[in-house]
C-alpha cells in the first residue's frame, strides 16, 4: 500500500470513528439493528461502513462467535482510547486484549441432547439461558451459507413474523460460514419462530453447565 493511500485510509478511519464509531457501538449495545442505527446517526454514514462496525462490535464483545463455543480460540476484547500529540489532537487507538474464554470454559466435556420436540421451545430456550446465564448460552447460525440464495432467504425468513428480527438478520454481514450468536432474548425469539416453522436445525450451547442440546 502506498504512503498516500495508507495515509487516506488512516484519515477515513479517524474521521467515521470521531463522527459515527462511537455512537455505533453505543446503538449496536442497545439492541438497534443495522437500518435502526441508520436513522438515528447524525452524520451520514454509508450503509456497508454501518453493517462492518455493527458485526465488529458483536464479535469484540462476544455475542458472536466465529469459531464453535469452548474451542482452544480465545477472543479478543477491543476497546478505543482516544490519545492526544504534543498539540492537543486528538486520535483515537484501537486496543486489543486477550480473553480467556470463548463463550465456554475452554475444553469444556460437553453433555449432548436432542429435544424431542414436545414443549414450546421459546420457554425451554428461556429456562436453559436462566440456568446457565446468557453469556455463555449461544446457538448455531447458518444465516450466511443461507441468506446468499435468495430464494432460501425469501423461504426461511417468512416464519419470523417479528419485522425487527428479520431486519437484523438480514443487516448483518453474515460470513459464508456457520457462526454463534449470544441466545439472548431476541435470538430466542427468533430461534423459536425458525423451529416451529421448520426452518432451524442447529445446536445449542450452554457453557457453564457443559450442555450442547440440537434442535
Amino acid at each position: 500500500m502506498s504512503d498516500q493511500k495508507y495515509f487516506q485510509n488512516a484519515l477515513s478511519n479517524f474521521i467515521f470513528e470521531a463522527a459515527s464509531g462511537g455512537a455505533i457501538r453505543h446503538l449496536t449495545d442497545l439492541g438497534y439493528t443495522v437500518s435502526e442505527i441508520m436513522e438515528r446517526l447524525d452524520v451520514p454514514t454509508p450503509y456497508e461502513r454501518v453493517q462492518k462496525a455493527v458485526w465488529q462490535r458483536l464479535l469484540d464483545t462476544g455475542v458472536l462467535l466465529l469459531e464453535e463455543p469452548g474451542s482452544e480460540n480465545g477472543r479478543e476484547k477491543v476497546t478505543y482510547v482516544r490519545d492526544y500529540d504534543r498539540y492537543g489532537k486528538p486520535s483515537f487507538r484501537r486496543v486489543v486484549t486477550p480473553v480467556e474464554h470463548c463463550g465456554a470454559e475452554k475444553g469444556v466435556i460437553w453433555r449432548e441432547s436432542c429435544l424431542d420436540g414436545d414443549g414450546d421451545i421459546a420457554v425451554i430456550l428461556k429456562q436453559k439461558c436462566m440456568e446457565n446465564g446468557e453469556e455463555s448460552s449461544y446457538v448455531s447460525c447458518d444465516f450466511g451459507l443461507r441468506l446468499y440464495d435468495k430464494a432460501e432467504s425469501s423461504l426461511y425468513l417468512d416464519v419470523i413474523s417479528e419485522k425487527t428480527h428479520r431486519e437484523y438478520i438480514q443487516g448483518l454481514p453474515w460470513e459464508r460460514k456457520l457462526c454463534y450468536h449470544r441466545l439472548d432474548k431476541r435470538m430466542r425469539e427468533i430461534i423459536a419462530a425458525l423451529y416451529k416453522g421448520g426452518e432451524y436445525h442447529g445446536i445449542c450451547y450452554f457453557g457453564k453447565v457443559g450442555e450442547k442440546v440440537r434442535l
